[in-house]
Parts: structure tokens; sequence; C-alpha cells
């Protein structure tokens, strides 16, 4: 049972989203008080998130559940740096376009899980670009520059690691935890925003901020991260062999995003359920409970809640029917991945990684000569196994007993 008197403090600790809080207390009375406008700032380098930022999503959907307003800040000033935290290299700079459209392909998720409006309890989406590219480079050095020490930016944990590994860290990025504090101070003075939340990485950049907007103008601003996210075995959320779990269908099907889930590992169901659905957390109590063959029930559940969030019913309904017709059946379903070849046909080693079921051919040819690839329910031994389809037709391609999908022409 939680020990906090507000709603947002007590549903974001029972569900396991807090790490840190810079004033757990201050917060909470302040929660019960009013409505707090709170922000999560994400930066726009690919044309949708993956699952590692679906916990941060759920923070402010969780926000926004609790009687609070929703700030989504997209980066478009500060994508143009680049976040050092958490990172061996450099990103690549994008151009200014390439963010805009970035932003407009991130958009669809957030207007699946928040509600968006003019109400003082509806989210809004600004853009960071709208201050931070106004300002001048002199103006920035004298108002916010005397504020942050040299001495202390090199303790913060994305300046440490990147020096200690021996990595090249750029001055552009070296400024990013400066403007990222900006964004704290300008949300403040735009929008009344209290509150800013992030992972456990942002700390110091969150801290900033506030220690900002403190000296700036006196204002009381509150931190919360959440923990580092891995999976049972020790993996990051959201990457895999076949490469990162988009939240966005044009960048993953369906059925490929609803499988992630219906294939977490039995230690991971809990806690999947608390941080990604909405479900009652009493439901959730007896769905991790259950055992042996059974909690594959709870990770249906857990597969089908997530996709309904994130993709809509409609893709739920779908991923389920193609999944049961694939392994009760015996059939291919409708919404598997596919892949197809021209009247030459592909080597099947080719194909597993064309489908993303292996990150490359080494690895599809090692699966192979372990006896996990199938066509059409017969093993494969022989990685050069020259895969052909007729006119119309469409073949079954499996890896294992999880991964199938279709070869058409």
């Amino acid at each position: 049972m939680s020990t906090y008197k507000s709603d947002l403090l007590s549903v974001l600790d029972e569900r396991g989203y807090i790490h840190q809080t810079t004033d757990a207390r201050g917060l909470d009375q302040l929660a019960c008080e009013g409505v707090i406008p709170g922000y999560i700032g994400f930066d726009a380098t690919a044309p949708s998130l993956h699952v590692g930022s679906l916990v941060q999503i759920m923070m402010l959907r969780r926000l926004q559940q609790a009687g609070h307003k929703p700030i989504v800040v997209m980066g478009g000033g500060t994508t143009k740096i680049g976040d050092p935290s958490g990172k061996d290299e450099s990103r690549k700079l994008l151009t200014a376009e390439l963010i805009d459209e970035n932003i407009a392909g991130i958009r669809k998720v957030f207007e699946r899980l928040l509600n968006f409006g003019d109400g003082p309890t509806d989210a809004i989406m600004v853009n960071n670009d709208e201050w931070l590219s106004s300002l001048g480079y002199i103006e920035l050095l004298r108002d916010v520059g005397p504020h942050f020490t040299i001495n202390r930016m090199l303790t913060f944990d994305s300046v440490k690691l990147r020096l200690e590994r021996e990595q090249p860290l750029t001055f552009l990025e070296f400024n990013y935890m400066i403007l990222q504090a900006y964004d704290f101070l300008e949300l403040a003075r735009r929008y009344e925003c209290r509150l800013q939340m992030g992972g456990s990485d942002q700390w110091g950049n969150i801290v900033n901020g506030m220690e900002l907007a403190r000296r700036k103008d006196g204002r009381e601003l509150f931190g919360v991260t959440t923990p580092l996210l891995t999976t049972a075995d020790g993996a990051k959320m959201g990457k895999t062999a076949a490469g990162a779990v988009w939240l966005n269908e044009e960048q993953l099907p369906g059925y490929d995003f609803w499988q992630y889930w219906r294939n977490c590992d039995d230690r991971d169901v809990g806690r999947f359920l608390r941080l990604f659905t909405d479900l009652p957390l009493d439901e959730i109590a007896r769905l991790e409970a259950l055992e042996g063959a059974q909690i594959n029930d709870a990770k249906v559940v857990l597969a089908n809640e997530v996709t309904k969030l994130v993709r809509g019913e409609d893709a739920a309904k779908a991923a389920e029917a193609t999944a049961a017709q694939t392994f009760a059946g015996g059939g291919t379903g409708d919404d598997l991945p596919s892949v197809a070849v021209g009247p030459e046909g592909m080597r099947i080693a080719a194909l597993l990684t064309e489908i993303g079921f292996t990150a490359s051919n080494g690895e599809a040819k090692r699966k192979i000569t372990e006896g996990a690839v199938r066509l059409d329910g017969l093993p494969i031994i022989d990685p050069g196994t020259l895969v052909e389809v007729g006119e119309g037709d469409q073949r079954k391609l499996s890896l294992g007993k999880k991964k199938h999908g279709i070869v058409t022409r």
C-alpha cells in the first residue's frame, strides 16, 4: 500500500514507475492541492519512438489519469544537438526538414494514449525549437551560462561516463544539458509547468533545470525519474536481435509488436502489466500468480492490452487471431510478417534476415544448422536452400516456435 496522499504519486508508486524524486513530500502535497502541469521531452531522431520510450509515455498517461496536465515536449531544437546520456558516440545530425517529419510520425502514438485539447487537464504538444532557435548565443551565455560550472557539469553521468571510456564528447553535445535546463525554465514560464519526469539517466538534466528556475525566477520545481528498464534476462527494453521494437505500424507490423509482448520472460509479466496496461492491480496480481503453461494466458492478456493501447483494438484482435491460427491451426494468418521473392527465389538464410527473424545471414546460418528453421512445417538443414514460390502462392517460414512469417511472390 502506498504511503502517498495524492492519486498521482500513489499510482506511480504502486505501479513501479518511481526511481527517484527530488522532493516527494512537497510534490505529493502539491498534487493534492490542484492540477500540476508536468512534462517529458522526446527527441525526434527517428519517425517513431520504440518500446524503450513507452514507460515515459505511460507516465504522462498516469499524470493525466490522476487529474493533471501532460506536456509532451518534442525536441525539435535539442535533436539538432543530440543528448549524450547513455551514448558512447555522437549522434548523426539531422536536417530541420527530417526532424519535422519525425515529429509528425511520433505524434500518432501520443494521440492514442493521451487526450489533447484546451482543457485544464488536456495534453498539449510543444516543440522546444520554438524558443531554443530564437536564442542568441551571447544572450544565452550571459543569461544562463553563469548558473552552470564546468566542475559540476563534469560530474554528471552523461559526461563523466563518456570521458571515462575515452570517447570524444563534442562541445555541441556538452551544451545539451544547458538547453534541457532552459527548457524546464521556459515551460515553467509559459505553462506554469512544475514537474519534469524522465528516465534515471535524466536525473542530472532535471536537477539542472530545477536549479536554474530557482536562481532565475525563484520557482520551486520538481522531478521524478523511472528505473532503468531492462528485461529479466538483462537486455535493454525495446531491443531485439532483429532490431528495435517500434511503436508505429509503419516501422513494425502489428503482429510483430504483439509477439514481442507475448514472448516476454515469465518473470516480466507482472511488472509489464503494471507499467504498460490500465488493468486493475488486483487483476494483475491474479495474472502474475499463474504458473506453468497458464502463464501464457497472462502473456496473451499483456500482448492484447499493450497492442490495444498503442496500435488500437483492431490491431490487437488481428494479431491474436493470427497467433491462434498459426499456433493452433497450423495456418498462416493474415497479420504475419511477409517477404516477397522474385521468380528466381531467395536463399533461406537471406530470407530469414530479410523478414527480420535474424540480424545477419551469419546468425541465420547458425539457426539453420541448429535445426530451428522450418519451411511449410518441414525442417531446413542446408543454409543454401533456395526458396521458390509459385505465382500467387505463399509459403510459411518459421524460426523456433514463436516466429512465423509468409513468403510470397
